[in-house]
């Protein structure tokens, strides 16, 4: 069970090789050779030295052009010791298996992003002995997936931008679409990517919005976080959970609703109704909208 925004950001690549390489097609931009057959490999890079070192995520990409090693670093924060490790990783590697190496570092943050996309330059001024350019893949770069069609086209993509982007107003309708889109996929792929997006929502509230909408997809029930969703809930029954996630999505969207709205949806127990009205939230620009079709 993966336990934190970093573990996520890194094992989904574990799930889903080949998103990786999409990724650096699409999303970077960079002309990597589709791959043929793609493998996780061990992590550990300790030597006999009692120094451990690991990577995050390390896969071998097989290609018509070559053999690659693909190392995923997951990044939360600026650290500059990584001036150090990084190059190490990738020299190591090269050393060891004797095929290209190539660094992506991925993040939630602009800031962080900006980071770790400098050049890493060791030795003398104007004349490097060594060079290291990662490419990042974070919130500046990965597409805001907030179509239900789009997500559905590419799930695992959606998956990754519903974890770069999971905050922020426009969040609502990136969670709705991957919602809509999960249920398009074989249960057990789906509940996988259920948690790696559920350990990446930072914002308490957008982590509430994604479990309220999980409650919905019965197969969601099989993954083991939702023994930890489902004790959370046994308290209150659908219909009020769904009427809360209504109310909540307008607040966390900064539109104001009066009483009577709150009393309208709040009372309502049609589960059907409260899904429209859901969908409603995620594009409406004031409360009263819920209700426009009807």
């Amino acid at each position: 069970m993966v336990g934190s925004s970093h573990e996520a950001l890194h094992r989904i690549f574990q799930k889903d090789p080949a998103l990786l390489t999409r990724a650096l097609q699409k999303v970077l931009h960079v002309p990597f050779p589709e791959p043929r057959e793609i493998a996780a490999l061990n992590v550990d890079l300790t030597e006999i030295e009692p120094v451990e070192r690991r990577v995050d995520t390390l896969l071998r990409a097989e290609t018509d052009e070559g053999t690659y090693l693909l190392v995923v670093e997951s990044q939360g924060k600026a650290d500059d010791r990584k001036r150090g490790s990084w190059p190490y990783y990738l020299s190591y590697l090269y050393e060891k298996y004797r095929c290209e190496p190539v660094l992506i570092v991925i993040t939630q943050s602009s800031a962080t992003a900006k980071w770790a996309s400098r050049p890493i330059r060791l030795g003398f001024p104007g004349w490097d002995s060594l060079t290291v350019r990662p490419l990042v893949l974070g919130p500046e770069n990965v597409p805001v997936i907030a179509d239900a069609r789009q997500a559905e086209r590419d799930v695992p993509l959606a998956v990754l931008s519903a974890m770069t982007h999971g905050r922020g107003p426009r969040a609502p309708a990136i969670l709705e679409s991957l919602a809509s889109a999960l249920r398009t996929i074989d249960p057990d792929s789906a509940a996988v990517f259920v948690q790696f997006v559920d350990s990446c929502l930072a914002d308490p509230q957008a982590k509430q919005m994604w479990r309220d909408l999980m409650t919905a997809i019965q197969y969601f029930w099989r993954h083991p976080l939702a023994e930890q969703v489902r004790e959370e809930g046994r308290e209150q029954g659908r219909a009020e959970a769904k009427a809360e996630m209504v109310l909540r999505v307008l607040e966390w969207r900064g539109i104001p609703v009066p009483d009577d709205v709150r009393e309208r949806v709040g009372t309502c127990t049609d589960l059907d109704q409260l899904e429209i009205w859901a969908q409603r939230a995620v594009h409406a620009t004031e409360a009263t909208e819920l209700f426009t079709a009807e």
